[in-house]
């Protein structure tokens, strides 16, 4: 386990050292942040300390903490924890049912950067707003991801930055392929709850990112150039794959 956890935190270092300048150089967003829905407005605020809701909070942080004696699923929640578009595109490419990478799909790759670059700005406000503090910094313990503690110690946990990413990617993906959805959409659901596995968020924080990251992706259906990239996401996934544009397989 140790040695598992120390090998994963190198290849973290290495994939973010190496995607950080790509994805500065090659975005291209569709809305600016004044453009997209202020989650502020569209959420809740996070559950008081003294409610039922931040009682489940708790107990959902000691499930998290449980199962990282589970070897596997630790793994898993490391490489999720990974803020990196290649990781997060090679965690995605098995249910998804082809490679992601800028060579191998440009269009796709394209689409995923574009639209998860302009969803990603939503969450900045109400993080700055709310402030809340997150699991490992409530109790003064080392999160499953140390290589995250020192950034993540004085950034708000509501809502979640990566669970917002990893669910909006999932939907993207689903609007490619339609035929694996319920597969992607699956490994969507997993990466948010990697997050409570590792200590960065509490249970709430990735409940509300899985409503945000529609929110986020509805105001991206409005754009004229988001819907020309998707065509184009699609078609080139059709060329790669022989499968038909926008068809899901009839259950017999």
């Amino acid at each position: 386990m140790r040695f598992t956890q120390k090998l994963l935190i190198a290849v973290a270092a290495l994939c973010m050292t190496a995607s950080l300048s790509a994805q500065k150089d090659d975005v291209t967003l569709y809305f600016t942040v004044d453009e997209m829905p202020d989650l502020i407005k569209c959420l809740p605020a996070p559950p008081d300390t003294c409610s039922a809701e931040f009682t489940n909070d708790i107990l959902r942080y000691m499930w998290g903490k449980q199962q990282r004696l589970d070897s596997a699923r630790a793994a898993i929640a490391l490489r999720d924890a990974v803020w990196s578009y290649d990781a997060l595109f090679a965690e995605f490419s098995v249910p998804f049912g082809l490679t992601i990478s800028k060579e191998g799909t440009p269009e796709i790759y394209k689409l995923l950067v574009n639209s998860l670059s302009t969803i990603d700005q939503t969450r900045r406000r109400p993080k700055a707003y709310y402030m809340r503090k997150r699991p490992f910094v409530r109790f003064n313990e080392h999160m499953l991801s140390t290589w995250e503690e020192k950034d993540l110690y004085n950034e708000g946990s509501y809502p979640s930055g990566h669970t917002q990413r990893g669910f909006a990617c999932a939907l993207l993906l689903s609007e490619v392929n339609p035929t694996n959805a319920d597969t992607i959409l699956r490994r969507g659901y997993i990466y948010g709850e990697s997050r409570v596995i590792v200590g960065a968020h509490w249970q709430s924080d990735v409940d509300a990112s899985r409503i945000s990251a529609p929110i986020g992706l509805a105001r991206l259906h409005t754009s004229q150039e988001f819907l020309k990239q998707l065509a184009k996401a699609q078609d080139e996934f059709a060329k790669l794959t022989g499968k038909a544009k926008g068809k899901t397989q009839k259950k017999k």
